[in-house]
């Protein structure tokens, strides 16, 4: 009987396995990375005040590292559990539907903050300090060809959002073939993204630094968006490593599911600021 609390009952072919406990909610089991994170990111945050004010960046890389192993290591705990029989319920991959969906609607709020820090000041120009005069983009602001580097990289992440969706009609159908091919893309497109975008920035008209107010909210709402699809790529490159392992069917796929939600929110971010900075945003000031 012992053993039978940690072992799914048998269950007849093509039914759900039943929980290896008499609910169907998760438990979490005892693990040491919400201690082990905790400690890292605090230590990331000391090594930043650290490194301010005396230049030393030990503790940051230091915190940095114990961070991203805690990110593997956990992840990886979890992915183990993902596979165990019986263990993610329905009701635990309902809940895990809401837990990703509301964390997109944190990010989308992220998101916000940047758009109303832009819009604050195009639309209300006399609001930037030390301008001469009341126009946007300031003075001096040479802005992006939108149809150039911008448009280019719009059409890859709106392909991107097709070889996606393409993978995702794959793995319901169980076309393994699909399934692969189409994160296989999906990722290769990804990194041609990142790989343009860092040639745009090489050869921006305009700093960070000494910019002002346009290339602070430029810099930031496009940087931290070239951050979350990195962050997305190795979202697929990881399903893409799992569906080469047989790790998805038709019935259980919500890893890739979870990725695929993400990478449609990278693309719609994208083609907002695409229409809000490059295009509505662009000119020349010579003022």
């Amino acid at each position: 009987m012992a053993s039978s609390a940690h072992a799914a009952p048998a269950t007849a072919a093509g039914q759900e396995p039943a929980p290896p406990h008499k609910h169907p909610y998760h438990l979490v089991d005892p693990s040491p990375w919400p201690l082990v994170g905790a400690f890292s990111g605090g230590a990331m945050l000391f090594g930043i005040v650290l490194n301010s004010h005396e230049g030393n960046r030990w503790m940051f890389l230091a915190g940095l590292a114990g961070l991203l192993f805690t990110m593997f290591m956990w992840w990886r705990d979890v992915l183990k559990e993902s596979r165990q029989p019986g263990v993610h319920t329905p009701i635990v991959r309902l809940g895990l539907r809401y837990g990703m969906m509301l964390f997109i609607a944190s990010e989308v709020m992220f998101f916000v903050a940047f758009f109303w820090a832009y819009f604050h000041y195009a639309i209300f120009p006399e609001n930037v300090l030390g301008a001469e005069h009341a126009v946007w983009p300031p003075a001096g602001i040479k802005t992006f060809d939108p149809f150039h580097l911008p448009l280019l990289n719009t059409m890859i992440l709106l392909l991107s959002g097709c070889t996606v969706t393409w993978a995702h009609h794959g793995v319901i159908h169980n076309d393994r073939k699909a399934l692969i091919q189409g994160l296989a893309l999906t990722v290769l497109l990804g990194l041609s993204f990142t790989g343009l975008q860092v040639l745009e920035y090489m050869e921006a008209p305009f700093a960070f630094a000494g910019g002002g107010i346009y290339s602070s909210t430029f810099f930031l709402a496009t940087g931290f968006h070239g951050f979350h699809v990195m962050v997305g790529t190795i979202f697929l490159a990881v399903c893409l490593f799992r569906a080469m392992a047989g790790q998805f069917t038709a019935e259980r796929h919500f890893g890739f599911e979870a990725a695929a939600w993400y990478w449609h929110f990278v693309d719609v971010v994208w083609l907002f600021l695409f229409v809000a900075i490059y295009v509505l945003g662009a000119g020349s000031s010579g003022h």
